[in-house]
């Protein structure tokens, strides 16, 4: 689809209401750096973005690679390498949401600019209504995937490594704490301090941030799909008003069937760029969930059997909130194919 250009309108008076939208997206997003960037900002903003861009890519990529590594080198036993295919697949999933959030960074941009007209043009109170409950909505979609995202992760990255303490090795004289992310020896040996406290630390930040692309992904669709859908039930009450009309409206049917024409040509636009934006983040949710669904219920299964009562914990939230966000995906397509 080709950009349409962007024109600054006064023709509506700018609303806060908007910020009832893309608000907790905003907070999510600009704080790993995939917020698209404003059309007027210095280059030292851009340079700062894009060095944000590269640390983020940076801690994820710190995860994944050394721990395949070990994966790959070290473990033998077929237990051991199932508990680790969960995380690394996540951490896959996490990078690749990453690239298409920042790949896309012109299309979110133009959403969010359609979100932003939109609620500007709301003037009657019937249309604020609608709007305004279809954003509360979507802000609750937002909050409960978020707070699913961020309890698991403190759960597995914080509370699952100081529940099973630190191992001392007899004979070497070392005590550590074992990583999350286990690392190959071929990069560094991580049972040194400080060291290990060091990448326990990294790898910390690594792993809330995996779990905010996936919080900030998943909230957006939320927030375009209901958009969307609030858009539509807009044009469902224009029409059901469209012979008689009301107070606020054109004088004639022409005027009014003029108008709802243009407000469903402009939702069809946005609906189509929400869809290019949302293809490549919906197929890996959808595939990635699917089977770190699968490798969650094993790991429930098995914790019982190793009686690790702060894991089968963490896998029970991991496998909640999974398993959220792929209904979520689901059924807000559902909601969005409903009203078409």
């Amino acid at each position: 689809m080709a950009e349409e250009p962007y024109v600054e309108s006064n023709k509506y008076p700018q609303r806060s209401d908007a910020n009832l939208s893309i608000q907790l997206n905003r907070w999510i997003l600009k704080s790993i750096g995939a917020w698209p960037k404003s059309r007027k900002i210095s280059c030292c903003h851009t340079y700062l973005h894009r060095l944000i861009n590269t640390i983020c890519y940076a801690l994820i990529i710190f995860l994944m690679i050394p721990c395949g590594l070990y994966l790959g080198l070290e473990v033998k036993d077929t237990y051991d390498k199932l508990r680790l295919i969960g995380p690394l697949s996540f951490c896959l999933m996490a990078i690749i949401k990453y690239c298409a959030l920042v790949l896309r960074e012109k299309d979110i941009r133009r959403c969010i600019e359609y979100i932003e007209m939109d609620w500007r043009k709301a003037k009657r109170t019937e249309d604020l209504r609608i709007m305004t409950n279809n954003a509360n909505f979507g802000r609750r979609i937002i909050t409960i995937c978020a707070v699913f995202m961020y309890s698991s992760a403190v759960f597995y990255y914080i509370a699952v490594p100081f529940a099973r303490g630190t191992v001392t090795e007899e004979g070497s004289n070392l005590t550590y704490r074992p990583l999350v992310y286990p690392m190959a020896k071929v990069i560094v040996d991580a049972r040194h301090s400080p060291i290990n406290e060091i990448l326990f630390c990294i790898q910390c930040v690594s792993g809330f941030l995996a779990h905010s692309i996936t919080a900030g992904a998943c909230g957006l669709a939320a927030t375009f799909a209901m958009h969307a859908c609030g858009q539509l039930q807009l044009i469902m009450s224009y029409l059901e008003n469209l012979v008689d009309g009301r107070k606020d409206s054109s004088d004639t049917v022409e005027d009014r069937l003029s108008d709802i024409i243009e407000r469903h040509v402009q939702t069809l636009n946005f609906i189509s760029l929400t869809e290019e934006v949302l293809n490549e983040i919906s197929l890996v949710e959808v595939v990635g969930c699917t089977l770190n669904i699968c490798l969650l219920g094993y790991y429930c299964i098995t914790g019982w059997q190793y009686n690790e009562t702060i894991g089968r914990v963490t896998y029970i939230i991991l496998f909640v909130s999974v398993t959220f966000n792929i209904f979520i995906f689901c059924y807000i397509g559902e909601l969005l194919a409903d009203q078409l």
